[in-house]
């Protein structure tokens, strides 16, 4: 067999924490041919992204190299000067983050940073790049790829964003791409694209790839080979159909199996929350049309929906950051005021949110105890001895120690911080939570402990939730009813066991249908499918 394009022998990483330094990954070995996709899996803080950057001959701040050898087509990335280095990342290493909103100027349009990279380096012409950028728009399945380009990044959407970052690192057709988590973001539906464009280009290309992922079904449709990672050491790794088949390490299966919650759904004749007939725009675009949901009192609504259907408006509009055009938001049986101006202090405690990324929803300079602190002094008045005893309740109600109180966000892990961000909701002592996407940026295993924390306080406070998810396991681990929406309107809602039994509308069939599967060929079936489903139009039925 030929050289590898990538060879890395006993890499070692330390990581300063706690005021000194520890070996955070511990003699690991990869090799990466051209055109071959290797998946790294395994829980947070097992190294796959600290392990997938030094590929790249790169060190995040807080890391350092200290031994081993990484060699990319004959050249020695330890020995070599960082300058040289960067002349080959972005054009023969490129690298795609999981965080999109942060890898892109808003200063300048989504073209002009796609095409960058390319021309500055002459890999092409501007030219030739735009309309190469164009190709990869199309490919990653954005709507009106011809012309997208010209938009800024705050005038998509996150997964929108996340596409087109992909095309900005496959822009200069590199040899080695890092997908760091590149479909977190991304509904179910447009997902099963993205991955089938994203294999295509590496296979077109013979492009090396290394998938970084907590999604075990999304591993196993993108990877030759898997390696799974644990505390910085590698555990196995084996060809993709022989691990999903046959893991040899009990850690393995013990992934494999992570994700067994399921609620069994039920309704109840009190809501604490109503829409009625809601229509809402953006300027003079529509984006929500007579939209009806109820919220039991103690209960979990699911709104699913691929990007774009209206879930996050609809939560917009429930918390009062967007007015609708017409129709009521009901709280407890009161019209809540459209504006969030106008609503009171006392109907903007019992409505709290939860955000997706942890990350950007707190202050870094801000410790745990003053994040924590601030609807209680806000809501509360507290202050003093009895604002931190409150805070140390909260903490040990979210299974971390009171000792957390005194830390700031970057000495915590992702579900670390996103219990930290469950803990200043519940601190307003709401009795609605919305929480969007919160469990979509971790891996399985801490995904499973954030659910069943959720179903725990609900059954201790009575709390209900909004959750919105592209997520159809999440949905049957923490759902009471579903509402399905699509270009925003509900498709159908009811009962989870109601609305997941056959037959169903064709949207929701296409929804269902695009949840990736644990099995070796499922994303060519998936896409097979889906031609079926949808119409000569390219619409798919709603009823």
């Amino acid at each position: 067999m030929s050289e590898p394009l990538l060879k890395m022998r006993d890499v070692r990483i330390d990581g300063f924490t706690d005021e000194r330094w520890h070996e955070i990954i511990k003699g690991v070995d990869l090799d990466l041919h051209h055109g071959e996709v290797l998946g790294l899996i395994g829980e947070s803080g097992a190294g796959k992204s600290t392990l997938g950057l030094a590929a790249m001959g790169f060190a995040r701040p807080g890391c350092r190299l200290t031994s081993g050898e990484i060699v990319f087509d004959g050249m020695d990335l330890m020995a070599m000067s960082e300058r040289r280095k960067q002349k080959l990342r972005g054009t023969r290493i490129a690298y795609v983050a999981q965080s999109a909103a942060a890898a892109f100027n808003p200063a300048h349009t989504l073209l002009k940073q796609t095409t960058e990279v390319a021309v500055r380096t002459g890999v092409m012409g501007q030219k030739e790049a735009e309309e190469y950028a164009r190709e990869l728009y199309a490919a990653m399945d954005l709507p009106n790829p011809r012309t997208i380009g010209e938009r800024f990044p705050h005038q998509v959407s996150g997964g929108q964003l996340q596409r087109a970052m992909t095309a900005m690192a496959m822009c200069a057709k590199p040899d080695l791409i890092v997908f760091d988590e590149p479909t977190t973001a991304l509904d179910v539906t447009t997902q099963v694209n993205v991955l089938a464009a994203m294999r295509k280009a590496v296979k077109d290309y013979n492009t090396a790839a290394i998938y970084i992922t907590h999604d075990l079904a999304v591993v196993a449709q993108m990877a030759d080979r898997i390696k799974v990672l644990r505390f910085g050491e590698e555990v196995e790794e084996q060809p993709t159909a022989q691990m999903l088949s046959d893991p040899k390490e009990d850690y393995t299966r013990s992934l494999w199996a992570v994700r067994g919650i399921e609620k069994p759904g039920e309704s109840g004749p009190d809501k604490i929350l109503e829409l009625k007939k809601i229509t809402a725009a953006y300027g003079t675009t529509p984006v929500l049309t007579k939209v009806n949901i109820a919220v039991p009192r103690g209960k979990t609504v699911a709104l699913v929906g691929e990007s774009g259907s209206g879930k996050s408006t609809t939560a917009r509009v429930v918390t009062g950051l967007l007015p609708p055009v017409s129709g009521q938001v009901i709280f407890d049986g009161a019209p809540l005021p459209p504006e969030l101006k106008n609503r009171s202090k006392d109907q903007l405690q019992k409505i709290q949110m939860i955000y997706q990324m942890a990350d950007t929803a707190m202050n870094p300079k801000q410790s745990v105890g003053e994040i924590i602190g601030r609807p209680l002094r806000f809501y509360h008045g507290m202050s003093g001895t009895a604002q931190r005893e409150r805070i140390a309740e909260l903490l040990e109600m979210i299974e971390l120690d009171p000792s957390f109180a005194d830390r700031l966000p970057g000495e915590l892990s992702g579900g670390q911080k996103q219990r930290v961000c469950i803990a200043r909701a519940l601190a307003a002592e709401p009795e609605l939570i919305i929480c969007d996407e919160v469990t979509s940026a971790l891996d399985q295993i801490v995904q499973e402990g954030i659910l069943k924390l959720l179903l725990r306080l609900q059954k201790e406070l009575g709390v209900s939730y909004i959750f919105i998810t592209h997520d159809i396991e999440t949905v049957r681990a923490i759902a009471d009813e579903v509402v399905v929406m699509y270009q925003g309107e509900v498709v159908e809602q009811g009962l989870k066991e109601e609305i997941f039994a056959p037959p169903h509308p064709d949207y929701t069939e296409l929804l269902l249908s695009s949840v990736p599967q644990m099995e070796a060929g499922w994303l060519d079936r998936a896409i097979a499918e889906r031609r079926e489903l949808v119409d000569s139009r390219g619409e798919v039925a709603t009823d």
